[in-house]
């Protein structure tokens, strides 16, 4: 009997770009893929922030290096990817939030949200794509959502919008891409504790409320999302795309 292999979670001779990669998330997910053997480009608009992150990659012995890169300037993110070789992932990760009740939003709250967690976002996944066909590359698409593309939040309207809209967009970019054996899934995950959120955490009464609704009974952590990163970039996931990959603890299952 011929037993079936297990497809390799290794991403060994892959290159791999994450934005917004100086902390939080991003820098979790660089370094899932870099100790798997991707040689990972870390973006951000902070040089100093990517630049420590990335010694600290190598210091563990992974391959990486950084780059600045605002992904809300069109241009310069066209001539980011244009000027280097295909990559064979992508983290689309780069994203804010202003939360504020509906009734309190202004347009330059709607135009900073929008503008980055959705038409950059947009326009990073066109430029890499279009890189990936170039070349010939079956490559994979990461997009980090939120369970707030899955579900209506307090005081979350922008960033509700924004995520799911980013949910609609990676199942057409799937189809879109299929042919070029292109695949494009996301990532929702539920509150992780990351330096951008810690400062919500001190509000006990705010804690207490998605601990509620975290049926799993905690916060998340980066590392709660660094096996779904290696997953949906690795050949383990090579017949996955349009989906979307839900860390929650829970909280949509209710």
């Amino acid at each position: 009997m011929t037993l079936p292999v297990t497809p390799s979670f290794r991403l060994d001779g892959r290159r791999a770009v994450v934005t917004g990669a100086g902390r939080g998330i991003g820098l979790a997910c660089a370094e899932a893929l870099a100790e798997a053997g991707a040689h990972v480009t870390l973006v951000a608009r902070s040089l100093g922030e990517v630049e420590a992150a990335t010694s600290d990659i190598a210091a563990a012995g992974g391959r990486a290096e950084a780059a600045r890169l605002d992904v809300s300037d069109l241009a310069a993110v066209a001539a980011f990817f244009a000027q280097r070789p295909g990559f064979d992932v992508l983290i689309n990760n780069a994203g804010t939030n202003r939360p504020k009740p509906m009734t309190q939003v202004s347009e330059a709250d709607y135009d900073a949200v929008i503008d980055l967690n959705l038409k950059a976002a947009f326009f990073v996944a066109q430029a890499a794509a279009q890189r990936m066909i170039d070349e010939g590359i079956a490559g994979s698409l990461i997009h980090m959502g939120s369970q707030m593309g899955h579900v209506g939040g307090i005081n979350r309207s922008l960033y509700c919008a924004s995520k799911w809209a980013l949910e609609g967009l990676s199942k057409a970019i799937a189809l879109d891409l299929a042919p070029h054996r292109i695949r494009s899934n996301t990532i929702p995950p539920t509150f992780i504790e990351t330096p951008l959120t810690r400062p919500f955490f001190e509000d006990a009464a705010f804690t207490a409320s998605v601990l509620a609704k975290i049926k799993l009974g905690r916060v998340g952590q980066v590392e709660d999302i660094m096996g779904a990163v290696l997953f949906l970039a690795s050949d383990a996931s090579a017949l996955m795309t349009g989906s979307s990959l839900v860390v929650d603890g829970g909280w949509t299952a209710d």
